[in-house]
């Protein structure tokens, strides 16, 4: 099996990194500089984070973050594996140092209307989710909680990330006792949901693709060795040119999407594909059916 790294392997991870910090300075800078001078939380561990920061006013949110994100990753080490942790505590370093830098020169939001303030704050937020995720980073938490419940519960991801995020939510009341902060809580949450999933097209979104190329051998050996997925092969018949040909069939998760097409352009580029969205997928390495 060939594992060798080559040049365009390296500049890839680099610009996958490039995005995957902008998001998660996105991220940050809509907290910092929107949601927490108002003291309005939110889901996720920044949620969480943020919450404990209103009890004492004393602990950095980014410290907390990086605190809690770090224990969850020591707890999915082996349950999700070394990658995906690696990768989660690289982001969780990042996104702390933003938390961090943010926090000490913004101490004052930076709109003076709390409802624009938390639109805008968490509008930001859950685009800087969506941009990481989509370059193959996370901000683990609630992810790292959902997917490692997923492991052995047949429980869905969307009610494991709801259940928690309401959960925190709903604590930030007994900081305040503030009806008003506690609603614009669930604001951030909702909005943060509904913009994330727009950036990042769903979270569980698979993609079925449809490969009509001659080096189809080398595309399916390729996307087996570097992303570690299967691929198919079918029996076609070219009307035209009346000749047998192999279509190479792929199912993949949204995160896989944009490798899979840079693996096709760089080894065949005249290659004809199609990709369309699944309605849903099941078996292994996708979901369970839950009826």
């Amino acid at each position: 099996m060939n594992t060798k790294i080559t040049r365009k392997d390296v500049f890839r991870e680099i610009k996958n990194y490039f995005f995957i910090i902008i998001g998660l300075a996105f991220f940050a800078f809509g907290w910092s500089a929107f949601l927490i001078p108002y003291g309005v939380a939110g889901g996720g561990v920044a949620g969480a984070a943020s919450i404990i920061y209103f009890a004492n006013n004393s602990i950095p949110v980014g410290l907390t973050t990086f605190l809690m994100n770090a224990v969850l990753i020591a707890i999915a080490w082996r349950i999700l594996g070394v990658k995906f942790c690696v990768n989660s505590l690289i982001c969780t370093f990042i996104l702390s140092g933003f938390f961090s830098i943010f926090q000490t020169y913004i101490k004052e939001p930076l709109v003076d209307d709390m409802f624009m303030s938390v639109i805008i704050g968490s509008s930001l937020s859950a685009f800087g989710v969506g941009m990481s995720i989509n370059w193959g980073g996370n901000t683990g938490g609630i992810d790292i909680i959902a997917l490692m419940v997923g492991k052995y519960r047949n429980i869905s991801y969307g009610r494991v990330s709801l259940a928690a995020n309401l959960l925190i939510v709903g604590c930030s009341y007994f900081i305040f006792q503030d009806i008003q902060r506690l609603v614009y809580s669930f604001v951030v949450l909702f909005v943060s949901i509904i913009v994330s999933d727009l950036v990042i097209d769903g979270y569980r979104q698979t993609y079925q693709f449809m490969v009509f190329s001659r080096k189809n051998d080398e595309i399916a050996k390729q996307i087996n060795t570097k992303l570690h997925r299967g691929a198919s092969f079918l029996r076609g018949y070219g009307s035209f040119k009346h000749q047998d040909s192999d279509v190479l069939l792929i199912v993949a998760h949204k995160t896989d999407k944009s490798d899979i097409t840079r693996i096709i352009k760089d080894i065949d580029p005249e290659a004809f594909i199609t990709i369309t969205k699944t309605a849903s997928v099941f078996g292994k390495n996708f979901d369970n059916i839950k009826i």
